[in-house]
């Protein structure tokens, strides 16, 4: 959820577990002269720490951009700027401060040290999000694995995270520093183990997709910033209930479901977690699991807040992450170039009548573009059109023979593929049909080359 629809004060006091939270973005001064269409303002990256702040439901009681001529190796900030947020601090009664950057273990100590308050950092604050969503062995596994990873370069305040049955990963809270350090071997043994684990998710979610190429039903996989709307996209499709909620990283584990096109064929639709500007290297490494679905696709929908102010610098910070996860792919696991991609303009209905026309003139244009409303299922029929017509473009049409007696083979070709036409004699059936290069070879390996 952003700073546009997260409503702070409507729940005041009734619920005392809310943590009182300052929100802190640092913005160095001199790069205020941002530029290009994926440009973005300290003040857009502040409201997209708040919003950070609200997924987790911490109370937010003051924030602002915080610029800096050059960040302090001590303290990040200042010294008076130091002392002047610790007056904010103080006189906000705030227990937790989030500052939307990178600290180092010495900066974060010192600033603890000065506010009297929990300080916490981007990746400490999206691994608390992570840790409390994750729901499936496999997302806590990969959330304490990231976890474990950024721990194990600072002093951490708590051990007990490992044994907790599900919620965060306790960066917001703990006795503080009448804690101990974390002992660095067993942190390394614990990662070890995690890491097996998780090769054996790896090594499980590939016996998974050479079933489904024995099938075979080509993926098509949802993905997007996070708070796109992917999720309510899904359950629109495939008629699912993940939960889908305005806020940021609604969605964390991966959901895969069959859904069948207008034109008879069936997908399987894969939804992901949202992506996000300066996502931790750790984070990405750790769900590099999940996102193997994305590298087996065979389309990709990027889902798009088309109706955001900061969406083109979304659509950077997207095709940044999609860039490198290929790349990876290509050099890790051989494959061959990216799946072809659409792009689905979501939220049309928060446009006005002018913007609505100008984004529907640009995906004529585009041609690989559809703009649609997730919630009212506008323009998802469109969607689908277009997945269906990117699959057809990778099949191949062949005129085949089948005896009128084999009733199974004929069946096996109806199911497999499109029939374009047929024609019956008295002993055969010939058939047009389109099918994936994979299928045609099965067929022909049957039947002999027909």
């Amino acid at each position: 959820m952003t700073d546009r629809d997260r409503g702070d004060g409507g729940r005041g006091g009734t619920e005392p577990e809310r943590t009182r939270t300052v929100v802190l973005h640092p913005a160095l001064k001199t790069a205020r002269g941002a530029s290009g269409p994926a440009a973005v303002t300290p003040e857009m990256r502040l409201e997209e720490a708040c919003g950070l702040a609200a997924a987790i439901d911490l109370e937010l009681v003051h924030s602002e951009v915080v610029r800096l001529a050059a960040p302090r190796p001590a303290t990040l900030f200042g010294s008076g700027t130091v002392e002047r947020l610790g007056t904010a601090v103080t006189g906000t009664e705030a227990t937790l401060v989030y500052v939307d950057g990178t600290l180092t273990p010495v900066q974060q100590r010192n600033l603890e040290k000065a506010w009297k308050a929990k300080v916490i950092d981007r990746t400490g604050l999206i691994l608390e999000i992570f840790g409390e969503r994750a729901r499936t062995r496999e997302g806590q596994l990969q959330v304490e694995l990231a976890a474990l990873t950024y721990q194990r370069s600072r002093l951490v305040r708590s051990w007990t995270h490992l044994e907790r049955q599900r919620g965060g990963y306790g960066f917001l809270g703990g006795p503080g520093e009448s804690q101990l350090e974390l002992d660095r071997r067993v942190i390394g043994d614990r990662i070890v183990k995690l890491r097996g684990e998780l090769d054996q998710v790896r090594r499980t979610r590939g016996l998974h997709r050479k079933a489904r190429e024995r099938v075979p039903y080509p993926v098509v996989a949802l993905v997007g910033y996070t708070n796109a709307g992917k999720s309510t996209l899904f359950n629109r499709l495939a008629h699912a209930g993940v939960m889908a909620a305005d806020m940021l990283f609604a969605t964390l584990d991966p959901t895969m479901r069959a859904v069948r096109l207008p034109g008879g064929r069936t997908i399987i639709l894969s939804d992901t977690v949202g992506f996000i500007s300066d996502l931790p290297h750790d984070l990405v490494a750790a769900f590099s699991a999940t996102l193997e679905e994305v590298l087996a696709a065979d389309v990709v929908v990027h889902v798009r807040d088309i109706a955001h102010p900061q969406t083109e610098a979304q659509l950077a910070d997207v095709e940044s992450i999609l860039t490198g996860l290929f790349a990876r792919g290509h050099e890790d696991d051989g494959l061959a170039g990216r799946p072809p991609k659409i792009e689905a303009l979501n939220k049309v209905d928060l446009l006005d009548a002018k913007s609505r026309d100008a984004i529907a003139e640009r995906a004529r244009r585009d041609g690989r573009a559809v703009p649609l409303s997730a919630l009212t299922g506008e323009g998802c029929v469109a969607l689908l059109d277009a997945i269906e017509a990117d699959l057809a473009a990778t099949q191949t049409v062949a005129e085949v023979e089948v005896s009128l007696s084999d009733g199974a083979e004929l069946a096996w070709l109806y199911r497999k593929g499109e029939v374009l036409s047929r024609e019956d004699t008295d002993e055969v059936s010939r058939v047009r049909v389109r099918l994936d290069p994979a299928d045609l070879a099965r067929f022909n390996r049957r039947h002999g080359g027909a």
